[in-house]
């Protein structure tokens, strides 16, 4: 576990090209990159932090080696669907997913949300298993923009 050099801070335009990069990369090694991952990852600014999301950034030497977003839901339940996790392949294992997450969840409390969602793929079994650790807990949802998404899961805050 890295426990040095390690800083989790907001998103700034800076960090632009690295939230797309750090997704662009697992998203490709496993799936197909979709609209709604484009939509997302072309334009943070307005897709996410306009519309009242919120992206964290996990810094290591002070490069950009992890990533989440808290996407603003219109929903009567949910405050924020937890999106586009990454952590650089170069550097997992290493305990940087379970920082980034405790760090979104914090951040998600102190704005106020109640309920956190996500959808992911079961073959990503480290990033299920971080969430299960986390307390997020499987629910069925009617739809869902992303053709790999196989389970979702809900967090009560």
């Amino acid at each position: 576990m890295i426990t040095e050099n390690i800083i989790i801070t907001d998103y700034t335009p800076q960090y632009k090209q690295a939230f797309k990069d750090l997704n662009e990369e697992w998203i490709s090694k496993y799936f197909v990159m979709e609209e709604a991952d484009y939509k997302s990852l072309d334009n943070p600014e307005n897709y996410i932090l306009e519309k009242g999301g919120y992206i964290v950034m996990v810094l290591y030497n002070n490069e950009p080696v992890g990533t989440c977003a808290l996407i603003k839901m219109d929903d009567n339940k949910y405050d924020f669907e937890l999106a586009k996790m990454a952590v650089s392949p170069n550097i997992q294992g290493k305990g940087i997913g379970k920082r980034l997450m405790q760090a979104v969840i914090e951040k998600a409390k102190s704005k106020g949300a109640k309920w956190l969602y996500l959808e992911s793929n079961t073959i990503l079994t480290p990033a299920i298993t971080l969430y299960e650790k986390s307390g997020f807990v499987r629910v069925k949802r009617a739809s869902t923009p992303y053709e790999r998404c196989n389970i979702q899961m809900e967090l009560e805050l």
